[in-house]
């Protein structure tokens, strides 16, 4: 068991019967009454988001919670193939463990996988990954007013703003936490 002192983002809890993953957390200290602890869960199974508030002192239960790099070898119908890069075990995944995170899913992404004894509670891919554009309007020149940039279908199948100067089969960093085109990469 642990207190609230000990919160922090990332941390896994067992609650009301549930396992929820801690997105945010906000101590708050009041001019009158006693200090509390606001907090944002997210269920590891349903992906549903709630907020709680305990008081300060209160005990939690900390989950333990093992994470794997996995590399992703294929989409096989629903299914996605990982493999373990420790143990060279190849399991497969549901889309629901995948979520969001389908529109990243190239061949060779090692992933970070999250594990309840043998259970997987969450898939998070890289924070910038460099995927080849497979479809975009050519730029018009002398557009530059806009400034939003043209849309570009990426090889995985995710859809990103660009500038107007980037032209199809060329490789760009993107950003996967917030969907946002950074650059050109070289070749």
């Amino acid at each position: 068991m642990a207190t609230t002192a000990d919160i922090r983002k990332g941390l896994t809890i067992q609650m009301e019967g549930q396992t929820f993953l801690i997105a945010d957390f906000q101590h708050v200290k009041p001019g009158k009454g006693g200090a509390f602890v606001r907090i944002t869960l997210r269920n590891v199974k349903s992906g549903r988001v709630i907020d709680r508030t305990l008081n300060s002192g209160a005990t939690i239960e900390i989950v333990r919670v093992d994470t794997h790099d996995m590399q992703f070898l294929y989409k096989d119908g629903d299914s996605y193939h990982f493999m373990d890069q420790e143990s060279f075990d190849q399991v497969f995944f549901d889309e629901d463990l995948i979520g969001e995170n389908a529109k990243w899913m190239k061949e060779g992404v090692i992933c970070k996988v999250s594990f309840m004894g043998n259970q997987p509670l969450s898939l998070e891919v890289p924070n910038f990954l460099e995927l080849e554009i497979v479809e975009t309007a050519p730029g018009v020149r002398g557009d530059t007013v806009s400034g939003s940039g043209k849309p570009a279908t990426l090889e995985t199948g995710a859809i990103v703003q660009v500038p107007f100067f980037i032209e199809q089969n060329e490789v760009i960093r993107v950003d996967t936490r917030t969907s946002a085109y950074l650059d050109r990469v070289k070749k």
